[in-house]
């Protein structure tokens, strides 16, 4: 049924737009993956390359994206993110920083299958200095899982402290190491072992004593480490308000985010900044459009993401 409903919608004279965000947005990722298997075996097309055929702009971004399986989704978005004129840092901080082992070995396999490259060497191609280091650690998905050991995390906290006050090509390895290969619980202890030597947060000394896109790393590391949902929600606002409506940051958290912790981003939106997301969103919209009247034609990706976001409230 729904298959044939998406037919209707792609294969006549006008594009329903509306069909496609009432279908495409309230099923999981699984059953759009049956649908666009039922769709070849109605119409003997893939229902990707109509969605790239018949849409544009972002809402086909939107609709493509939720097309995708999790881990296509991460290699798509690398892939672009490396592949344009200029590389879009704050994309691979994002994905890198966030992702668990598992993850991250899924993305690898989706990337090579998907563009026969190797992703570990796209990296290191578009990127430089420690800030590509630190990458290329991160992507390897070598982080320890479930350990914790006290005395060791006053040791890494020193290393830690003495990265930030010398600054040498060695320490800075030695900081981006432990970062990326600590399991979250040892860095949760690292963390507080930091603060009781330095008196300073982690956050605040590496914001203090690094610059550029390798200080934009580590702190989205160690907020990661702290609370996941809350770096999402900061990477939203700051999408949202800070240079205007940021399209691309705003469809990959949600679309990326949709099946794993969206409702806790949520929580922490509004928790954090006083509004909800959906608010936010649709302020941000009516200012843009006041300001230019051609965003009216991003109306239809809104409503779109909104839709994302009302789903995680239904299916729970």
């Amino acid at each position: 049924m729904d298959a044939q409903m998406l037919g209707g919608a792609l294969q006549g004279f006008y594009c329903d737009k509306d069909m496609l965000i009432n279908i495409l947005t309230q099923r999981c990722n699984a059953q759009r993956l049956m649908i666009a298997e039922a769709y070849q075996s109605m119409y003997g097309r893939d229902l990707i390359g109509d969605l790239k055929e018949q849409l544009s702009d972002h809402f086909k971004d939107v609709m493509v994206g939720l097309m995708y399986p999790p881990p296509l989704y991460d290699a798509h978005e690398l892939w672009h993110a490396m592949k344009g004129v200029g590389t879009d840092e704050n994309c691979l901080i994002e994905i890198l920083a966030s992702r668990t082992n598992g993850e991250l070995f899924q993305m690898r396999e989706a990337y090579c299958l998907q563009y026969s490259n190797n992703l570990q060497e796209d990296i290191y191609s578009e990127t430089s200095g420690h800030f590509r280091d630190t990458l290329m650690n991160l992507v390897q998905g070598t982080r320890e899982e479930g350990y914790a050991d006290p005395a060791m995390a006053a040791q890494d906290a020193m290393v830690l402290w003495e990265a930030c006050q010398q600054k040498t090509g060695e320490h800075k390895t030695m900081l981006q190491m432990i970062l990326c290969n600590k399991s979250y619980q040892q860095l949760w202890l690292v963390f507080q072992e930091f603060q009781n030597i330095s008196g300073q947060d982690m956050v605040d000394a590496i914001n203090e004593c690094y610059d550029g896109y390798f200080q934009e790393l580590l702190v989205a590391i160690v907020l990661c480490v702290r609370d996941k949902p809350a770096y999402f929600a900061y990477r939203l606002y700051s999408a949202i308000h800070d240079f205007g409506f940021h399209n691309k940051t705003v469809i990959r958290i949600i679309i990326a985010r949709s099946e794993i912790d969206l409702l806790t981003i949520r929580k922490r939106y509004k928790e954090r900044y006083g509004k909800s997301l959906f608010h936010d969103i649709r302020v941000s919209l009516r200012h843009m459009i006041y300001l230019d009247p051609h965003f009216l034609l991003f109306e239809t990706e809104i409503k779109a993401l909104i839709q994302i976001t009302s789903w995680q409230s239904l299916k729970r």
